[in-house]
């Protein structure tokens, strides 16, 4: 069951030693795999100072709101490129970006099956992102065209002022072919590092775990992709890509769980997602507050769009992060304290989910401090939920998308009855739902996601 707001917060985090034993609480039910919900009091206490760390430069790694500047400025010198190589992309003149789509009717079938939601609820469809079909296509692939940028005007063969079309051109392949790109990953940031470093000329190694999902592995073979296996979880195969990158100068690693660049192309979201709702006359203020519901694996996508969230919106936007039951590697750090330095597997948890690309034991360590001071909140889902939302979303919105992306749906209603409606606001909120992956799963195996919600059905 999850815990309502009431049970463990409020007074005892007025007392160390209760405080002690609420962490004790969460800890002991995150172990025994149950749902929770928790809220960070941290961020409570730093009302008003989110958007003025944001734009100073969080933490020691100095991230600000120029760096956001700088990604933006990247990614629109690179669309004429990303316009001529991805013919899917000319709609939108190579930008990379997701619709944001009303869902009334997921929203009612949330409400027949839990909770009512105070106010709109909107799904953000990063799992319909071009070229890769997920979320990592805004980090994943940014990292690389950074790469490549520096590697191209360092050989004094590309000018930032140049029509960046051109590096579709043979040379620039050529040129590309004498370095490498690797990476470790669960499936979709290996998807979309793979596809882009492949066209542009690179030689690409995706490290990943013998369970990853065999259909990814397939995509990336297809794109010329070296793909890599591992028996174990994430983390062997982040370590040994890691190890085998670093022994070759002309390698670059990206490192899902530390890397700046990647966070950077994630916060650009943040910008993007304000003009869509500016778009449909979506107010975002005080008393039109935003809540937004992410899944979490390592956390550098949810942490970088949380990131350029708080720059766009300050206190006026509230961000949940979801994670299984199995793999809680987010929320677990967040509320020890003791981020990257605890796993899941620490306290008797698998890693192991149906959620493949939430499939982490253990948080960023760039990222999870940066959250202990913007994060809302984190809540866990078990993996029996994850069909069902898959399957309605669909039958009832037409809108396909992969387990892991169907983590945050309990978050609207978790937050409208023991947030919205226990601080008695008088608002009208807007929901924002994170759908992270799913355009990009072959049609037989949404088949079969659509037959294990039936299955889930029926052993109910």
């Amino acid at each position: 069951m999850f815990l309502p707001f009431g049970e463990i917060f409020g007074e005892v985090f007025m007392q160390e030693e209760k405080k002690i034993d609420a962490v004790e609480c969460f800890v002991e039910d995150i172990s025994k795999a149950r749902e929770i919900f928790w809220i960070n009091t941290a961020v409570q206490a730093a009302k008003g100072s989110c958007r003025k760390y944001v734009s100073d430069g969080a933490q020691s790694d100095n991230i600000s709101r120029k760096d956001i500047d700088e990604a933006e400025a990247r990614l629109i010198r690179f669309a004429p490129y990303i316009e001529r190589v991805f013919p899917e992309t000319e709609s939108q003149g190579g930008i990379i970006e997701s619709p944001l789509a009303k869902i009334s009717k997921m929203k009612s079938y949330l409400e027949s099956h839990g909770d009512k939601i105070f106010g709109d609820l909107f799904l953000k469809c990063d799992s319909h992102l071009p070229i890769s079909g997920s979320v990592k296509a805004r980090g994943g692939i940014y990292e690389v065209l950074k790469y490549a940028e520096e590697l191209a005007v360092a050989e004094g063969i590309l000018k930032y002022e140049d029509d960046y079309s051109v590096l579709a051109e043979d040379r620039f392949k050529e040129f590309f072919s004498g370095y490498s790109v690797a990476v470790g990953s669960t499936g979709n940031l290996g998807m979309s590092i793979g596809i882009i470093s492949a066209k542009l000329g690179f030689k690409v190694d995706v490290h990943m775990s013998h369970d990853a999902k065999e259909w990814k592995k397939e995509v990336l073979r297809k794109a010329g992709v070296n793909v890599c296996e591992y028996s174990g979880d994430y983390e062997k195969a982040v370590a040994e890509g890691r190890k085998l990158a670093m022994a070759d100068p002309r390698c670059h690693f990206v490192d899902d769980e530390n890397s700046i660049d990647l966070f950077l192309g994630y916060a650009v979201a943040g910008r993007r997602l304000a003009r869509q709702l500016a778009e449909q006359n979506i107010p975002v203020s005080e008393g039109n507050p935003l809540y937004v519901y992410i899944p979490c694996g390592v956390g550098g996508a949810p942490g970088g769009i949380a990131f350029g969230l708080k720059d766009e919106f300050g206190d006026n936007v509230h961000i949940y992060f979801a994670e299984p039951v199995q793999a809680p590697a987010m929320t677990l750090g967040l509320i020890t304290g003791k981020f990257e330095k605890i796993s899941a597997t620490d306290v008797g948890l698998s890693g192991l989910t149906e959620a493949d690309g939430l499939a982490v034991s253990r948080p960023s360590a760039l990222v999870s401090p940066i959250m202990q001071r913007m994060l809302d909140g984190c809540f866990t889902v078990k993996d029996e939920r994850l069909y069902p939302y898959l399957a309605n979303l669909g039958e009832l919105e037409d809108i396909w998308i992969e387990p892991s992306a169907c983590a945050a749906f309990p978050g609207p209603g978790l937050v409208s009855v023991n947030v919205i409606n226990c601080k008695k606001k008088h608002c009208h909120p807007t929901h924002i739902v994170w759908a992270t992956g799913g355009n990009a799963v072959p049609e037989n195996i949404m088949r079969e996601y659509c037959k294990k919600s039936r299955d889930v059905k029926e052993t109910n």
